[in-house]
Protein backbone atom coordinates (compact mmCIF):
# COMPACT_ATOMS: atom_id res chain seq x y z
CA UNK A 1 0.00 0.00 0.00
CA UNK A 2 1.30 3.46 -0.89
CA UNK A 3 2.11 5.15 2.42
CA UNK A 4 1.39 8.55 0.90
CA UNK A 5 -2.34 7.67 0.90
CA UNK A 6 -2.40 6.87 4.60
CA UNK A 7 -3.96 9.43 6.92
CA UNK A 8 -1.75 9.08 10.00
CA UNK A 9 -4.33 10.55 12.38
CA UNK A 10 -6.97 8.07 11.23
CA UNK A 11 -4.45 5.22 11.42
CA UNK A 12 -3.42 6.12 14.96
CA UNK A 13 -7.07 6.39 15.99
CA UNK A 14 -7.76 2.91 14.60
CA UNK A 15 -4.72 1.43 16.35
CA UNK A 16 -5.81 3.10 19.58
CA UNK A 17 -9.28 1.64 19.18
CA UNK A 18 -7.83 -1.85 18.64
CA UNK A 19 -5.60 -1.52 21.71
CA UNK A 20 -8.63 -0.46 23.75
CA UNK A 21 -10.51 -3.52 22.50
CA UNK A 22 -7.62 -5.83 23.41
CA UNK A 23 -7.42 -4.22 26.83
CA UNK A 24 -11.15 -4.70 27.33
CA UNK A 25 -10.96 -8.33 26.18
CA UNK A 26 -8.17 -9.16 28.61
CA UNK A 27 -9.86 -7.18 31.35
CA UNK A 28 -13.04 -9.17 30.82
CA UNK A 29 -11.17 -12.37 31.59
CA UNK A 30 -9.96 -10.78 34.82
CA UNK A 31 -13.54 -9.84 35.72
CA UNK A 32 -14.69 -13.42 35.20
CA UNK A 33 -11.78 -14.73 37.29
CA UNK A 34 -12.46 -12.21 40.04
CA UNK A 35 -16.08 -13.33 40.21
CA UNK A 36 -15.21 -17.02 40.39
CA UNK A 37 -12.55 -16.47 43.07
CA UNK A 38 -14.84 -14.30 45.18
CA UNK A 39 -12.45 -11.35 45.02
CA UNK A 40 -15.15 -8.76 44.38
CA UNK A 41 -17.30 -10.14 47.17
CA UNK A 42 -14.30 -9.99 49.50
CA UNK A 43 -13.98 -6.27 48.77
CA UNK A 44 -17.66 -5.31 48.77
CA UNK A 45 -18.49 -2.96 51.64
CA UNK A 46 -15.06 -3.38 53.23
CA UNK A 47 -13.62 0.03 52.39
CA UNK A 48 -9.97 0.49 51.34
CA UNK A 49 -7.91 -2.72 51.59
CA UNK A 50 -4.32 -3.66 50.86
CA UNK A 51 -3.70 -6.38 48.31
CA UNK A 52 -2.70 -8.67 51.18
CA UNK A 53 -6.00 -8.00 52.93
CA UNK A 54 -7.99 -8.71 49.77
CA UNK A 55 -6.05 -11.92 49.20
CA UNK A 56 -6.57 -13.05 52.80
CA UNK A 57 -10.30 -12.33 52.72
CA UNK A 58 -10.68 -14.30 49.46
CA UNK A 59 -8.27 -17.08 50.33
CA UNK A 60 -5.94 -16.36 47.41
CA UNK A 61 -2.23 -15.71 46.83
CA UNK A 62 -1.30 -12.05 47.36
CA UNK A 63 1.17 -11.65 44.51
CA UNK A 64 -1.42 -12.70 41.93
CA UNK A 65 -4.14 -10.65 43.62
CA UNK A 66 -1.98 -7.53 43.48
CA UNK A 67 -1.66 -7.75 39.70
CA UNK A 68 -5.36 -8.55 39.36
CA UNK A 69 -6.23 -5.49 41.43
CA UNK A 70 -3.98 -3.28 39.33
CA UNK A 71 -5.64 -4.56 36.15
CA UNK A 72 -9.06 -3.71 37.59
CA UNK A 73 -7.88 -0.31 38.74
CA UNK A 74 -6.48 0.43 35.28
CA UNK A 75 -9.87 -0.42 33.80
CA UNK A 76 -11.84 1.67 36.28
CA UNK A 77 -13.48 -1.31 37.99
CA UNK A 78 -11.63 -0.84 41.30
CA UNK A 79 -10.56 2.39 43.03
CA UNK A 80 -6.85 2.72 43.85
CA UNK A 81 -5.77 4.95 46.75
CA UNK A 82 -2.18 5.73 45.79
CA UNK A 83 -1.08 7.35 49.06
CA UNK A 84 -2.13 4.30 51.07
CA UNK A 85 -1.54 1.73 48.32
CA UNK A 86 -5.00 0.36 49.00
CA UNK A 87 -7.87 -0.73 46.81
CA UNK A 88 -11.59 -0.18 47.21
CA UNK A 89 -14.81 -1.34 45.57
CA UNK A 90 -17.37 1.47 45.38
CA UNK A 91 -21.07 0.70 45.98
CA UNK A 92 -21.69 1.08 42.24
CA UNK A 93 -18.83 -1.24 41.36
CA UNK A 94 -20.05 -3.74 43.92
CA UNK A 95 -23.55 -3.65 42.46
CA UNK A 96 -22.16 -4.59 39.05
CA UNK A 97 -19.41 -7.01 40.12
CA UNK A 98 -20.27 -8.53 43.51
CA UNK A 99 -24.06 -8.62 43.91
CA UNK A 100 -25.23 -11.64 41.94
CA UNK A 101 -28.90 -10.69 42.19
CA UNK A 102 -28.32 -7.18 40.84
CA UNK A 103 -29.96 -6.32 37.50
CA UNK A 104 -26.59 -5.00 36.29
CA UNK A 105 -24.45 -7.93 37.50
CA UNK A 106 -22.11 -8.47 34.56
CA UNK A 107 -19.34 -11.09 35.17
CA UNK A 108 -21.33 -14.00 33.73
CA UNK A 109 -21.49 -12.28 30.34
CA UNK A 110 -17.87 -13.26 29.72
CA UNK A 111 -18.89 -16.92 29.76
CA UNK A 112 -20.52 -16.23 26.40
CA UNK A 113 -17.35 -14.54 25.14
CA UNK A 114 -15.32 -17.55 26.26
CA UNK A 115 -17.58 -19.85 24.30
CA UNK A 116 -17.07 -17.74 21.18
CA UNK A 117 -13.33 -18.29 21.45
CA UNK A 118 -13.68 -22.01 22.17
CA UNK A 119 -15.90 -22.37 19.09
CA UNK A 120 -13.81 -20.14 16.83
CA UNK A 121 -12.90 -23.03 14.51
CA UNK A 122 -16.58 -23.96 14.12
CA UNK A 123 -17.51 -20.38 13.31
CA UNK A 124 -14.72 -20.09 10.74
CA UNK A 125 -15.85 -23.31 9.09
CA UNK A 126 -19.46 -22.16 9.08
CA UNK A 127 -18.61 -18.83 7.46
CA UNK A 128 -16.48 -20.51 4.78
CA UNK A 129 -19.00 -23.24 3.93
CA UNK A 130 -22.30 -21.54 4.68
CA UNK A 131 -23.29 -24.43 6.94
CA UNK A 132 -24.84 -23.94 10.35
CA UNK A 133 -23.83 -24.68 13.93
CA UNK A 134 -26.64 -25.95 16.15
CA UNK A 135 -27.11 -24.41 19.59
CA UNK A 136 -26.31 -27.73 21.25
CA UNK A 137 -22.99 -28.01 19.40
CA UNK A 138 -21.42 -25.00 21.13
CA UNK A 139 -19.10 -25.04 24.12
CA UNK A 140 -20.89 -25.68 27.40
CA UNK A 141 -19.95 -22.27 28.80
CA UNK A 142 -22.37 -20.67 26.35
CA UNK A 143 -25.49 -22.09 27.99
CA UNK A 144 -24.60 -21.10 31.55
CA UNK A 145 -23.44 -17.67 30.40
CA UNK A 146 -26.56 -16.87 28.41
CA UNK A 147 -28.87 -18.13 31.16
CA UNK A 148 -27.12 -16.21 33.92
CA UNK A 149 -26.75 -13.03 31.87
CA UNK A 150 -30.42 -12.85 30.90
CA UNK A 151 -31.77 -14.09 34.26
CA UNK A 152 -31.01 -10.91 36.16
CA UNK A 153 -32.54 -8.71 33.49
CA UNK A 154 -35.68 -10.81 33.52
CA UNK A 155 -35.73 -10.73 37.32
CA UNK A 156 -35.54 -6.94 37.30
CA UNK A 157 -37.98 -6.18 34.48
CA UNK A 158 -40.30 -9.08 33.65
CA UNK A 159 -42.85 -8.94 36.49
CA UNK A 160 -42.73 -5.25 37.48
CA UNK A 161 -42.50 -3.75 33.97
CA UNK A 162 -42.89 -6.03 30.97
CA UNK A 163 -45.98 -8.02 31.92
CA UNK A 164 -47.90 -4.93 33.10
CA UNK A 165 -47.18 -3.34 29.72
CA UNK A 166 -49.27 -6.07 28.06
CA UNK A 167 -53.01 -5.51 27.82
CA UNK A 168 -54.94 -7.46 30.49
CA UNK A 169 -52.24 -10.11 31.03
CA UNK A 170 -51.42 -9.50 34.70
CA UNK A 171 -55.04 -9.91 35.81
CA UNK A 172 -55.19 -13.26 34.01
CA UNK A 173 -51.96 -14.40 35.64
CA UNK A 174 -53.24 -13.39 39.06
CA UNK A 175 -56.48 -15.30 38.53
CA UNK A 176 -54.77 -18.38 37.11
CA UNK A 177 -53.51 -18.57 33.52
CA UNK A 178 -51.87 -21.10 31.25
CA UNK A 179 -48.47 -19.94 30.03
CA UNK A 180 -46.00 -21.40 27.54
CA UNK A 181 -42.34 -20.32 27.45
CA UNK A 182 -40.99 -21.32 24.03
CA UNK A 183 -37.23 -21.61 23.77
CA UNK A 184 -37.07 -21.53 27.56
CA UNK A 185 -33.38 -22.37 27.99
CA UNK A 186 -32.57 -22.92 31.67
CA UNK A 187 -36.10 -21.90 32.61
CA UNK A 188 -35.41 -18.73 34.56
CA UNK A 189 -38.16 -16.68 32.89
CA UNK A 190 -40.86 -19.28 33.56
CA UNK A 191 -39.66 -19.73 37.13
CA UNK A 192 -39.73 -15.98 37.80
CA UNK A 193 -43.32 -15.80 36.56
CA UNK A 194 -44.33 -18.88 38.54
CA UNK A 195 -42.97 -17.35 41.74
CA UNK A 196 -44.92 -14.15 41.11
CA UNK A 197 -48.20 -15.78 40.07
CA UNK A 198 -48.84 -18.92 42.15
CA UNK A 199 -52.31 -19.56 40.68
CA UNK A 200 -50.98 -19.93 37.14
CA UNK A 201 -49.42 -22.96 35.41
CA UNK A 202 -46.35 -22.79 33.21
CA UNK A 203 -44.86 -24.99 30.51
CA UNK A 204 -41.36 -24.48 29.13
CA UNK A 205 -40.15 -25.93 25.84
CA UNK A 206 -36.69 -26.08 24.29
CA UNK A 207 -34.88 -28.22 21.73
CA UNK A 208 -31.72 -28.43 23.86
CA UNK A 209 -32.01 -31.37 26.25
CA UNK A 210 -29.21 -30.16 28.52
CA UNK A 211 -30.99 -26.86 29.07
CA UNK A 212 -34.26 -28.62 29.88
CA UNK A 213 -32.47 -30.77 32.47
CA UNK A 214 -31.00 -27.61 34.02
CA UNK A 215 -34.44 -25.94 33.96
CA UNK A 216 -35.99 -28.83 35.87
CA UNK A 217 -33.32 -28.59 38.53
CA UNK A 218 -33.76 -24.83 38.74
CA UNK A 219 -37.51 -25.26 39.22
CA UNK A 220 -36.93 -27.70 42.07
CA UNK A 221 -34.51 -25.33 43.78
CA UNK A 222 -37.01 -22.48 43.40
CA UNK A 223 -39.83 -24.57 44.86
CA UNK A 224 -42.11 -24.27 41.81
CA UNK A 225 -41.67 -27.70 40.18
CA UNK A 226 -45.30 -28.47 40.95
CA UNK A 227 -46.45 -25.60 38.73
CA UNK A 228 -43.76 -25.49 36.04
CA UNK A 229 -43.21 -28.31 33.57
CA UNK A 230 -40.22 -28.38 31.22
CA UNK A 231 -40.10 -30.57 28.10
CA UNK A 232 -37.92 -31.06 25.06
CA UNK A 233 -39.94 -29.87 22.07
CA UNK A 234 -39.59 -27.78 18.94
CA UNK A 235 -41.21 -24.38 18.63
CA UNK A 236 -43.60 -25.76 16.03
CA UNK A 237 -44.85 -28.92 17.72
CA UNK A 238 -45.25 -28.43 21.47
CA UNK A 239 -48.73 -29.35 22.77
CA UNK A 240 -51.47 -26.83 21.97
CA UNK A 241 -53.41 -26.09 25.16
CA UNK A 242 -55.25 -22.78 24.68
CA UNK A 243 -52.53 -20.81 26.41
CA UNK A 244 -53.45 -17.41 27.77
CA UNK A 245 -49.87 -16.26 27.25
CA UNK A 246 -47.08 -17.58 25.03
CA UNK A 247 -43.63 -16.11 25.55
CA UNK A 248 -40.53 -16.07 23.38
CA UNK A 249 -37.60 -14.72 25.41
CA UNK A 250 -34.69 -13.83 23.14
CA UNK A 251 -35.41 -16.97 21.16
CA UNK A 252 -37.49 -16.38 18.01
CA UNK A 253 -34.64 -14.82 16.03
CA UNK A 254 -32.52 -17.96 16.61
CA UNK A 255 -35.06 -20.21 14.92
CA UNK A 256 -34.71 -21.34 11.34
CA UNK A 257 -38.48 -21.43 10.96
CA UNK A 258 -39.85 -18.52 13.01
CA UNK A 259 -42.85 -18.44 10.70
CA UNK A 260 -43.76 -21.97 11.76
CA UNK A 261 -43.21 -21.03 15.41
CA UNK A 262 -45.52 -18.03 15.12
CA UNK A 263 -48.23 -19.98 13.28
CA UNK A 264 -48.11 -22.67 15.94
CA UNK A 265 -48.31 -20.02 18.66
CA UNK A 266 -51.32 -18.40 16.99
CA UNK A 267 -53.01 -21.81 16.79
CA UNK A 268 -52.13 -22.63 20.42
CA UNK A 269 -53.50 -19.44 21.99
CA UNK A 270 -56.77 -19.12 23.84
CA UNK A 271 -59.27 -16.91 21.92
CA UNK A 272 -58.14 -13.75 23.74
CA UNK A 273 -54.57 -14.90 24.34
CA UNK A 274 -51.37 -12.91 23.96
CA UNK A 275 -47.89 -13.58 22.64
CA UNK A 276 -45.08 -11.71 24.37
CA UNK A 277 -42.11 -11.52 22.04
CA UNK A 278 -38.91 -10.38 23.75
CA UNK A 279 -36.14 -9.71 21.26
CA UNK A 280 -32.74 -8.01 21.34
CA UNK A 281 -33.14 -4.28 20.93
CA UNK A 282 -32.58 -3.22 17.34
CA UNK A 283 -33.54 -0.37 15.08
CA UNK A 284 -34.72 -1.24 11.60
CA UNK A 285 -31.73 0.28 9.79
CA UNK A 286 -28.18 -1.02 10.09
CA UNK A 287 -26.77 2.49 10.42
CA UNK A 288 -28.90 3.01 13.53
CA UNK A 289 -27.43 -0.07 15.22
CA UNK A 290 -23.76 0.88 14.87
CA UNK A 291 -23.09 1.29 18.57
CA UNK A 292 -21.60 -0.86 21.38
CA UNK A 293 -24.82 -2.80 22.02
CA UNK A 294 -25.36 -3.38 18.32
CA UNK A 295 -21.75 -4.51 17.96
CA UNK A 296 -22.22 -7.04 20.76
CA UNK A 297 -25.42 -8.36 19.23
CA UNK A 298 -24.02 -8.56 15.70
CA UNK A 299 -21.11 -10.63 17.04
CA UNK A 300 -23.50 -13.02 18.77
CA UNK A 301 -25.63 -13.08 15.65
CA UNK A 302 -22.66 -14.14 13.51
CA UNK A 303 -21.48 -16.98 15.72
CA UNK A 304 -24.69 -18.10 17.44
CA UNK A 305 -28.03 -16.85 16.15
CA UNK A 306 -27.59 -17.08 12.40
CA UNK A 307 -25.52 -20.24 12.84
CA UNK A 308 -28.35 -22.03 14.62
CA UNK A 309 -31.04 -20.89 12.20
CA UNK A 310 -28.94 -22.13 9.29
CA UNK A 311 -28.35 -25.45 11.08
CA UNK A 312 -32.13 -25.95 11.00
CA UNK A 313 -32.11 -25.45 7.21
CA UNK A 314 -33.93 -22.27 7.99
CA UNK A 315 -36.24 -20.50 5.61
CA UNK A 316 -35.47 -17.39 7.68
CA UNK A 317 -32.20 -16.28 9.24
CA UNK A 318 -33.32 -13.25 11.20
CA UNK A 319 -30.21 -12.66 13.27
CA UNK A 320 -30.08 -10.83 16.58
CA UNK A 321 -30.76 -7.43 15.01
CA UNK A 322 -33.93 -8.21 13.11
CA UNK A 323 -35.69 -5.04 14.20
CA UNK A 324 -39.32 -4.26 14.88
CA UNK A 325 -40.29 -3.80 11.22
CA UNK A 326 -39.22 -7.27 10.07
CA UNK A 327 -40.72 -8.90 13.14
CA UNK A 328 -44.01 -7.12 12.55
CA UNK A 329 -44.17 -8.29 8.93
CA UNK A 330 -43.42 -11.86 10.03
CA UNK A 331 -46.08 -11.82 12.75
CA UNK A 332 -48.77 -10.36 10.47
CA UNK A 333 -48.00 -12.94 7.80
CA UNK A 334 -48.39 -15.83 10.25
CA UNK A 335 -51.65 -15.45 12.11
CA UNK A 336 -51.52 -12.17 14.02
CA UNK A 337 -53.53 -9.06 13.25
CA UNK A 338 -52.26 -6.89 16.10
CA UNK A 339 -48.64 -6.07 16.78
CA UNK A 340 -47.27 -3.32 18.99
CA UNK A 341 -44.20 -2.38 21.00
CA UNK A 342 -45.30 -2.69 24.60
CA UNK A 343 -42.08 -1.35 26.08
CA UNK A 344 -38.32 -1.47 25.59
CA UNK A 345 -34.98 -1.37 27.38
CA UNK A 346 -31.54 -0.60 25.95
CA UNK A 347 -31.13 -4.36 25.49
CA UNK A 348 -34.61 -5.61 24.60
CA UNK A 349 -37.76 -4.95 22.62
CA UNK A 350 -40.92 -6.23 24.30
CA UNK A 351 -43.57 -6.80 21.65
CA UNK A 352 -47.25 -7.74 22.06
CA UNK A 353 -48.93 -9.95 19.45
CA UNK A 354 -52.61 -10.84 19.25
CA UNK A 355 -54.65 -12.75 16.68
Amino acid sequence: MNAININQDKLHALVGMAVADMSASNGGVMISIGHKLGLYKAMAGAGPLTSAEVAQRAGCAERYVREWLNCNAAGGYVIYHAAEQKYELSPEQAMMLAEESSPVFIPNAWEVTASLWFDEAKTIAAIKTGKGVAWGDHHHRLYCGVAAFFRNGYQAHLVPEWLPALEGVVSKLEAGARVADVGCGHGHSAIIMAQAFPKSRFWGFDVHEGSIEAARENAKKAGVADRVTFSVAKAGDYPSQDYDLICFFDALHDMGHPDVALRHAAKSLAPDGTVMLVEPFANDKVEDNLNPIGRMYYAGSTALCCAHAISENGTHVLGAQAGEGRLSELARANGFTRFRRATATPFNLILELRR
